[in-house]
């Protein structure tokens, strides 16, 4: 485990809430977020993500650096999977584009308070138990396994448990009220469709974390790095949303390429609890060759599904909830 200074702590917990002050104040007045003002934000939270690098680097060392950068990268790519549930949810709740920040914004204030227990917890296990990281790493071949055979189950946010009991304790109106969660009528609270899709998007990123958390554990069992890395992908997850809006269906061989990834930290995680509790002389891949496994898988993905278009599918229609 690293020594992590407190201050260090103070800078990123202040440059969380400062981030995410600017970004709300940003967006105050509700508006379609455009693909040039995506592109600049995104353009925003990757470097604001790397001058963090630069700062663990010049606090902690570079192979902190390098643990942080890959634990980065690798929940920032895990993370594309998230855009397409997005793109699922929006759809079947039929919410306009102009209020979709809005609930993005919450749902990724919620995500990062939950990705916090999530990660103590797994911290705290894997210290404990080396044991667990088998557990984890056949979690992450399984969901590999499923990512390349093309049959990991499609999200439905009909099927959402969170979903539906929300609307037996709370009663939903049908239509939205602007980007309010909640209106008063006849005297009592009522929410808006718009609450119910930021719970949609809660549960779907809990559902994702399964994946995510042991994977990056697999970078990283130090809790400020493992944190750190996932806060800044989270963070920039809206933007990257916006960004890549209309676009999600070009990278086709983007979750062939994830299936790979995931594939890979699975062998890491296996070698590294090999390495732990069977032999030394079991050999672990090194933070380094990692992200550059990522970035050139990553980029061969995009490329190869650039250069091999995916056959044009019917437009189905849109289902209103």
């Amino acid at each position: 485990m690293l020594d992590v200074p407190v201050w260090l702590w103070a800078v990123f917990a202040t440059s969380v809430v400062v981030m995410l002050l600017i970004d709300l104040f940003a967006h105050r007045k509700v508006h379609i977020i455009g693909f040039r003002e995506a592109g600049a934000w995104s353009a925003v939270w990757v470097v604001a993500s790397l001058l963090f690098a630069g700062l663990v680097w010049a606090s902690l060392g570079s192979g902190a650096a390098v643990e942080f950068t890959t634990a980065w990268l690798l929940e920032k790519s895990l993370s594309v999977d998230n855009l397409f549930v997005f793109a699922l949810i929006f759809g079947y709740f039929a919410v306009p584009r102009e209020y979709q920040h809005r609930a993005l914004f919450y749902g990724v204030i919620g995500a990062l308070v939950f990705r916090a227990i999530f990660i103590a917890a797994g911290v705290a296990i894997v210290t404990k138990f080396v044991f667990v990281l088998f557990a984890f790493a056949a979690v992450l071949l399984w969901s590999a396994y499923k990512l390349m055979k093309g049959d990991d189950d499609e999200y439905d946010p009909q099927k959402n448990i969170a979903v539906r009991l929300v609307r037996k304790l709370v009663p939903v109106q049908e239509e939205y009220s602007g980007a309010k969660f909640f209106v008063k009528v006849a005297g009592k609270w009522i929410a808006t469709p718009l609450f119910v899709v930021v719970v949609a998007i809660e549960v779907a990123d809990l559902v994702f974390a399964v994946d995510s958390v042991p994977a990056v554990l697999a970078v990283s069992d130090d809790t400020f790095i493992v944190y750190a890395s996932n806060a800044f992908a989270i963070l920039g997850l809206r933007a990257l949303y916006f960004f890549l809006s209309g676009m999600l269906d070009k990278f086709h061989y983007l979750s062939k390429g994830l299936a790979i990834i995931l594939g890979f930290i699975g062998v890491k995680l296996i070698l590294q609890a090999s390495h732990k509790m069977i032999s030394t002389s079991v050999p672990e891949i090194p933070s380094l060759v990692s992200l550059a496994v990522i970035v050139v898988v990553l980029a061969g993905s995009v490329i190869l599904s650039l250069k091999r278009p995916a056959p044009a599918k019917e437009d189905e229609p849109t289902q209103v909830h």
